[in-house]
């Protein structure tokens, strides 16, 4: 029974979390419905101020419900992106309404001026990171938390895709990267063969029936490609790492995990047992091929992929070179236990 009571507890804290996500975005589509109706636009000033008291009421709760005492910074951004929905969601009538309020006005531009110059100086201030991580961050926080971290994903992806064509692995100081990349070779290049002529393909053949459907499939196509060429990078550009305080597993930007050198209690290399990649609680990040490397945790760990949760006491991965890895890995394990 006692061991059920972390799990509830944390079941709990997702659906809190979850509902202040989910919660926010309905109440302010719900007030925009509200503004149309006939007795919000017969009294378009006080519909503004009752829509701008709901919509900013509803994020600082869920605010509130992520972060206990939030900092000043999200405070303010947490209000200016209230009031953004609320000139975004309002009707005619009631923005008409908002010109004939000047200080109503200058407070809320005053408030999106300053949540911009707060995300663009905590970018700045952020020393030693490169250009793509300043600008992740900056998106991560201008938008509302899920918007933000799937533009910084995005821009991520994307920076890779287009913008970096050589240079070594993310390799941060302090760290060692051991590389997985090379066995990915040849099917990352008979990916993007194909690709390429899938691309063909939809402008040729599909251009013939429609030239509106060929345009929109090429490029959703060309967009695919990107994030291809982007996925294949970052398996060279992510390397798995061995930090001061774990193993930190990558698998381009599928997977980043790091695993605590006290949690690992097991290392296991060569021919890994199919029984223990195939276990469900067994992590497998190895891609397209059979692992070589496993860590055994000294108890359940949650690892989050996309919206699924899941636990999972043992981490699967293929290197390159194995052996280097394997040999620092137990010396520092070594070290801790000394």
């Amino acid at each position: 029974m006692t061991r059920e009571v972390p799990v509830m507890v944390h079941e709990l804290t997702s659906d809190r979390r979850r509902l202040a996500t989910i919660a926010p975005a309905l109440v302010a589509l719900l007030a925009a419905t509200a503004a149309r109706l006939p007795l919000a636009l017969a009294w378009p000033r006080v519909a503004l101020l009752l829509h701008l008291w709901i919509v900013s009421d509803a994020m600082m709760l869920a605010l509130l419900a992520r972060t206990r005492r939030p900092p000043a910074r999200l405070v303010i951004g947490t209000l200016a992106l209230a009031a953004l929905a609320v000139w975004i969601g309002a009707p005619a009538p009631m923005r008409h309404a908002l010109s004939t309020m000047p200080a109503l006005a200058l407070v809320m531009t005053a408030l999106l001026l300053l949540h911009v110059a707060l995300a663009v100086r905590r970018a700045a201030a952020a020393d030693g990171l490169s250009l793509e991580a300043r600008v992740g961050i900056g998106l991560g926080d201008l938008l509302p938390p899920p918007l933000g971290r799937f533009a910084a994903a995005e821009w991520s992806i994307l920076h890779m895709a287009l913008f970096r064509w050589g240079g070594t692995g993310d390799v941060p100081a302090g760290c060692r990267g051991f590389a997985y990349h090379r066995h990915l070779a040849p099917i990352s290049a008979a990916l993007l063969i194909l690709s390429g002529i899938e691309v063909g393909t939809y402008h040729l053949l599909v251009g013939h029936w429609s030239r509106t459907a060929a345009i929109v499939m090429f490029v959703l196509s060309d967009l695919g490609l990107v994030y291809l060429v982007g996925l294949i990078k970052s398996f060279r550009l992510r390397p798995v790492l061995l930090t001061p305080d774990g193993v930190r597993v990558r698998a381009g930007f599928l997977i980043d995990r790091l695993v605590p050198f006290d949690r690992i209690v097991s290392i296991e290399g060569g021919l890994i047992d199919g029984a223990a990649v195939r276990d469900p609680a067994t992590l497998n990040a190895a891609l397209l091929a059979w692992p070589n490397i496993l860590l055994r945790l000294s108890g359940p760990v949650e690892h989050r992929a996309g919206p699924r949760r899941r636990r999972i006491d043992a981490i699967a991965f293929r290197l390159d070179d194995p052996e280097d890895f394997l040999r620092i890995l137990r010396w520092r394990m070594g070290r801790a236990a000394g």
